[in-house]
């Protein structure tokens, strides 16, 4: 989701809503990004989005690469695991076990608002291997967690969840079509899990299954290389995925 509005909400502060711009803006484009991109992105003059850059790299909320581009920072892996301490901890040993079977990275995440937020993740030990930030926030229609979370909802619920975001195509195979979106959710709901089948990224494919009864949307994920996450290995990864969202649902009753 591209961040385009730096103005704060009324009676906010505006330099607070500059910084995190630039924030969300850095997370959008995948974690990495040039100043001049960055100002653009947030409507922020050149020297006012380096001044803040430059605040926040100071406190370790971002680093600067060495080709002089910003990249988000380690201190921003505490403050996210922290929104969620108690969800992220009781996940932990379940997302390890789902890697030890699998070998493949296993998330947590949770439904921020309109966003999906990764809470936790175990990523694999394969040298090929698919992860993303802890504490990133992505669109949820492109997402095996994302649209695990969704299945939950109400209908009407989310259409107008996908009314405010909107359906950005990220691949070829990613779904646009409200309606299309909204049956891929039901046959979701019906089948039990959810699949992101390189709707997000090509040649990435993930598996997912909400966790219920928390309080929040929340659901846990298995993803790969489609080469490796394949027809076949899915049955065994939703069963796995099932019994450690049951679980994660015991623990956070």
């Amino acid at each position: 989701m591209t961040v385009s509005d730096s103005s704060p909400a009324p009676g906010g502060v505006q330099s607070v809503a500059r910084t995190f711009a630039l924030l969300e803006a850095l997370a959008d484009a995948g974690g990495e990004e040039a100043l001049a991109a960055l100002a653009a992105a947030t409507g922020l003059a050149v020297p006012t989005a380096h001044r803040l850059l430059k605040t926040l790299h100071g406190l370790g909320y971002v680093r600067q690469l060495e080709d002089r581009r910003y990249a988000l920072g380690a201190g921003l892996i505490a403050l996210g695991q922290q929104a969620v301490p108690p969800l992220a901890d009781a996940a932990l040993p379940a997302l390890r076990q789902l890697e030890d079977a699998f070998h493949e990275t296993a998330n947590l995440a949770v439904l921020d608002g309109d966003l999906v937020l990764y809470a936790g993740q175990v990523a694999s030990r394969q040298r090929m291997r698919m992860f993303t930030e802890v504490g990133r926030r992505v669109l949820p229609h492109s997402t095996g967690v994302g649209k695990a979370m969704l299945s939950t909802m109400p209908e009407p619920h989310v259409r107008a969840l996908i009314a405010r975001t909107g359906l950005p195509r990220f691949t070829p195979q990613t779904l646009t079509d409200p309606d299309a979106f909204i049956a891929d959710l039901r046959r979701s709901r019906s089948r039990g899990f959810a699949a992101d089948d390189s709707e997000q990224e090509v040649g990435v494919r993930c598996i997912a299954v909400a966790v219920p009864g928390l309080g929040q949307p929340a659901a846990i994920s298995v993803s790969g290389p489609a080469a490796r996450i394949t027809d076949a290995r899915v049955p065994d990864v939703v069963d796995a995925l099932t019994q450690a969202a049951e679980h994660l649902a015991a623990a956070g009753r």
